[in-house]
């Protein structure tokens, strides 16, 4: 049974972030998932998590500076202890909040670095990361990102994920799919996530082109949730699209969509 996570760093933006686990609540979320939880004491967001009945589905490790434009800095070779510090926050804010799953933005290839040492930087960190939430029964997921919104990102396929995940060696290093951004780089939707079923712990969506809602762009998704559901994917989806009119106008793809 298709399980959607409203996405609070796209949707009820209209709202402070902290009252957006409110919002999400109403329009019948019972799952929440965002990009950073660092600007807030995780009490706070632990308190509306119970309020509001939520589970905290996902969230990432610390990516550098957003700000200025980073997306992870598990490529940057001269910024592995940063990196190791950010694990450990991670971790400390997702025993928490309850979080099983932490995704690692790898980011964006610097340009004075060969692509072989970045390599070699990635595959050492995650291998790090996913030992050291093993011990604390996370898991560790890599997500493949399009180039056309982010150029120079380091993993941009699902095969390339899925290589990653070997050199490592780790059995606790995963793939989170993003729907969108896998068929903006490489189409066959249906038939990769079903080629890596075992691997992918965590769906996310958007339509294309505009990367709205479901149902205003290519992308199938009717049937892309009747096959998940006939795969047994049990995992969350997460709803990581920008709403093209209001978060709460839109959401009637939902039951136009039957989830």
């Amino acid at each position: 049974m298709t399980k959607l996570a409203a996405n609070l760093s796209m949707l009820f933006t209209e709202h402070a972030f902290m009252d957006r686990f409110e919002a999400a609540a109403r329009a019948g979320f019972r799952g929440v998932e965002f990009l950073f939880p660092y600007a807030f004491h995780a009490d706070q967001i632990a308190d509306k998590l119970n309020l509001y009945q939520l589970d905290l589905v996902l969230h990432n490790l610390p990516a550098g500076n957003w700000e200025a434009g980073e997306r992870g800095i598990a490529c940057h070779p001269d910024r592995i202890a940063e990196f190791k510090e950010g694990v450990d926050e991670a971790i400390r804010y997702a025993k928490v909040l309850g979080v099983k799953q932490l995704n690692c933005l790898v980011g964006i290839t610097p340009k004075d670095v060969s692509q072989q040492a970045a390599q070699e930087t990635v595959i050492g960190n995650l291998k790090y990361a996913a030992d050291k939430l093993k011990l604390e029964g996370i898991r560790l997921l890599i997500e493949s990102i399009n180039t056309f919104d982010i150029p120079g990102f380091f993993l941009s396929h699902t095969q390339q994920a899925v290589e990653l995940i070997a050199a490592t060696g780790s059995d606790n290093l995963f793939v989170q799919y993003d729907i969108y951004h896998m068929q903006r780089m490489e189409g066959e939707l249906i038939n990769t996530i079903k080629a890596n079923l075992a691997l992918i712990k965590h769906v996310q969506l958007a339509d294309n082109p505009g990367r709205f809602e479901p149902g205003t762009g290519e992308i199938n998704y009717r049937n892309i949730f009747t096959q998940l559901d006939a795969m047994g994917y049990e995992g969350w989806i997460g709803c990581e699209y920008k709403p093209k009119a209001g978060t709460l106008d839109g959401l009637g793809w939902r039951a136009a969509h039957g989830v």
